[in-house]
């Protein structure tokens, strides 16, 4: 018997469990883990961005008093095999990919400045640092490939044995593109710039090997724990089972934090070579220099439409700027870009070729979302222009080329390599669009577009956007019956601050009928199930959250068997609810008598389709053309995530991402010179939104459109809500200056930037 999943708990704004123990200052990440005889490590990196090794002089920094250890190259390739190990490919990985993975440590070549070359191991943090000034590091300098158009032109290369620059060329097509004739067509170039997470809390790891148990444990923010424990073990020539990850709290995630990374080999290879605890946690210099940069690409597109505005076909090349290697997801972003550039509507025809190009800089990674953000700023902007060619409105310009409810599920583009074909799940895309204008009052404030009033220009910019999420294969949870009656849930997904442990109770409550003060949640290690995956691609509540309700479902045939045997009846007699076992006579026993049989029970859910959350937002902004300074004064975002599970922490997810996406459209922006030198190397250099910058951001969450993907009807939303925004902004920005001719065409809209543009027209 399979109890229906009768919703109590899921949909209501029921506040994060974490956040009381983390505001009282509870929390315990990993820089505040501390083990007995614990060491503490600093890594050395490249100051030249492109460059042959000559020599690395260690001998002094050794002597030094508290050093009690430094690792090269040399000394990782004599450990394992003779080779230097390489950081893997994790999604979309590619045979061709794996000559240019990067190497844990540097060896002959440097090939981007923040690049790690040796690691000094001590008592402090202190001596390591002093020690690392105390290394003669000598770098014959070479050509530095600064950007995509000079890596493109082959004078310089990266890996001379590949004899180009060029990595793999995406391709996503429908239809046949290229031969569609259309009365009307415009072509235009955009780009995006470069910019990273900058997460609350910095990367950070402990690493602590156990010789006589031939065990290694690492603490630290896996976010795949179980995917980094299979790399990680096959690296280190260990048995899966002789590695365990363990996840502590987690200040931030999104995308860049968790992958694969040269420090996560490098610090358990230290702490085994000197059977020591060792611990490393990067500052934010590190942090920006390191860790995964992201969105830098530019590209050509071309649409073609009836006179009408139905768009007939899209066409497109983008050139993806992909920093020195590619890193464990480096493919995620030129794929994704060029399967999405077509968003949410219908088009028939499609062929955009995304092309990735190796430079001297910091390798790219995944960033909230990757690609999307990117497509969507160079879509909506080229169907604003559109529909401005055509005397179309653009919202009426978008709506009519929104597929309808009935054409779900609606084909993608197929992308290749490896082929892969998707289709949008469900969903009436009109609803989402006509609610955000309602709450944006646009049929009010249109009006105003191109309004000089009180000295600057107003405008309203609008977009439409979808968000992938769920992907596979599979999640794991098992579930628990404790002594005290109590659940334990144990689930694979882990918490980087999405409030996972708040909407993991709430399916586990629904799922069992019981309180919800009677279930606990654990997550993030490798020692609470023999397989799982983990939290990524906006998959915790669609994967982790399915494999608890068919753990739940397992475990509630293991209780009504129990029970049964108990009250002296058929387990098809047994009903389950608020903590007790009853049969359907008036006998009852309380689940608590039962757990000492052993009460538990799996539950995997295994998925290859995606669900796509979409929607649509609205900015109004006003343009200061004697400073070029913009101001948001108002942004409105809607979005169908399928079926609820917290309204609350859905729209704090879509809040936190908007105000990401309007940083990178206005503020954040990694910059390198000429030599590949690095120069937003702080927090002064590389500005991030404050609380003061933008306006309170309204978020509504919708869940007309269920997912038929997964049993819970939910979809990912995660990262909707930061895809737009570029386009959005730019969209109004553009109207609110549709006086002077000015068409923006790349991020960030930085007042000097928009000053030149208005200087240039006038």
């Amino acid at each position: 018997m399979k109890d229906p999943f009768v919703p109590a708990f899921v949909g209501t704004p029921v506040e994060r469990l974490e956040d009381l123990r983390l505001l009282r200052g509870k929390g315990q990440y990993v820089d505040d883990l501390h083990r007995e005889g614990m060491l503490h490590a600093a890594i050395l990196r490249s100051t030249v961005a492109h460059g042959r090794i000559r020599s690395i002089a260690i001998a002094g920094a050794r002597a030094l008093p508290g050093v009690r250890g430094i690792f090269t190259a040399e000394d990782i390739a004599q450990s394992s095999n003779g080779s230097v190990p390489t950081v893997p490919l994790r999604l979309a990985p590619l045979p061709e990919l794996v000559p240019f993975e990067q190497p844990v440590i540097a060896h002959e070549k440097v090939r981007y400045v923040g690049e790690p070359v040796a690691v000094v191991v001590a008592d402090s943090l202190a001596l390591a640092e002093d020690a690392l000034d105390a290394i003669e590091l000598d770098i014959e300098p070479l050509p530095a490939v600064a950007d995509r158009r000079a890596a493109a032109k082959n004078e310089t290369l990266l890996f001379e044995e590949h004899g180009s620059n060029l990595v793999v060329t995406y391709t996503a097509t429908k239809g046949d593109a290229r031969s569609v004739k259309a009365p009307y067509s415009r072509r235009e170039r955009f780009a995006v710039q470069r910019h990273t997470a900058v997460c609350m809390e910095p990367r950070g790891l402990l690493a602590v090997w156990d010789g006589a148990k031939t065990k290694l444990t690492v603490s630290g923010a896996a976010k795949i724990p179980f995917s980094t424990r299979r790399m990680l073990a096959r690296q280190m020539d260990l048995p899966e089972e002789c590695v365990d990850m363990i996840e502590p709290d987690v200040g931030g995630g999104f995308g860049v934090r968790g992958e694969f990374y040269p420090e996560d080999y490098l610090i358990p290879f230290a702490a085994r070579k000197l059977g020591r605890p060792v611990k490393w946690t990067e500052d934010r210099r590190e942090n920006l220099l390191a860790s995964n940069h992201s969105r830098e690409m530019d590209c050509e597109i071309e649409i073609a439409c009836g006179r009408n505005g139905t768009i007939l076909a899209l066409r497109g090349r983008v050139w993806v700027d992909m920093g020195a290697y590619m890193r464990a997801n480096g493919s995620i972003p030129p794929r994704n870009v060029a399967q999405f550039l077509s968003g949410p509507y219908r088009i028939p025809n499609i062929h955009v070729e995304s092309s990735a190009l190796l430079t001297n800089k910091t390798p790219v990674g995944t960033y909230r979302g990757p690609g999307r953000f990117e497509a969507d700023f160079f879509r909506e902007r080229l169907f604003d222009m559109a529909a401005k060619d055509l005397g179309i409105d653009p919202v009426e310009f978008r709506r009519r080329n929104l597929p309808s409810k009935e054409e779900m599920p609606y084909p993608l583009a197929t992308i290749s390599p490896p082929e892969k074909k998707e289709a949008l799940d469900s969903g009436d895309y009109r609803i989402a669009l006509d609610r955000c204008l309602a709450e944006i009052r646009w049929p009010e404030k249109a009006k105003l577009q191109g309004k000089l009033i009180d000295g600057r220009y107003h405008g309203l910019g609008i977009g439409c956007f979808i968000e992938g999420g769920a992907a596979g294969p599979r999640e794991n949870a098992r579930l628990v019956v404790d002594p005290d009656g109590c659940v334990s849930v144990f689930v694979g997904s882990t918490s980087i601050g999405q409030g996972l442990e708040t909407v993991c109770v709430q399916i586990a409550a629904d799922a069992l009928k019981m309180p919800m003060d009677r279930i606990r949640i654990f997550h993030g290690s490798t020692t609470h199930l023999k397989e799982g995956f983990g939290s990524f691609h906006s998959r915790s509540v669609v994967m982790g959250g399915s494999a608890i309700l068919a753990a739940a479902d397992n475990l509630k045939k293991v209780i009504r068997q129990a029970a049964a045997r108990r009250l002296k009846c058929s387990p098809d007699e047994v009903a389950i609810g608020a903590g007790l076992a009853a049969s359907h006579g008036e006998k009852s026993i309380v689940l608590k008598e039962l757990a000492g049989e052993g009460l538990s029970a799996e539950g995997t859910f295994a998925n290859h389709r995606h669900t796509y959350a979409y929607g649509a937002a609205a900015a109004h902004v006003a343009v200061d053309p004697k400073t070029g300074h913009v101001e948001v004064i108002e942004y409105v975002t809607v979005e169908d995530i399928g079926r609820i599970i917290n309204p609350l922490t859905a729209m704090g997810q879509a809040v936190g991402a908007v105000v990401q996406g309007l940083g990178g459209t206005f503020l954040e922006h990694l910059q390198y010179d000429e030599d590949g030198q690095f120069l937003t190397a702080s927090l002064a250099d590389y500005l991030l939104p404050t609380a003061t910058d933008f306006p309170n951001v309204r978020a509504i969450v919708l869940e007309d459109s269920p997912s038929p993907n997964n049993p819970l009807g939910a979809k990912g939303a995660g990262e909707g809500g930061i895809v737009p925004v570029g386009g959005v902004v730019a969209n109004a920005v553009a109207a609110a200056l549709a006086p002077l001719g000015i068409e923006p065409r790349e991020l960030p809209l930085s007042p000097p930037r928009i000053w030149q543009l208005i200087e240039a027209a006038r």
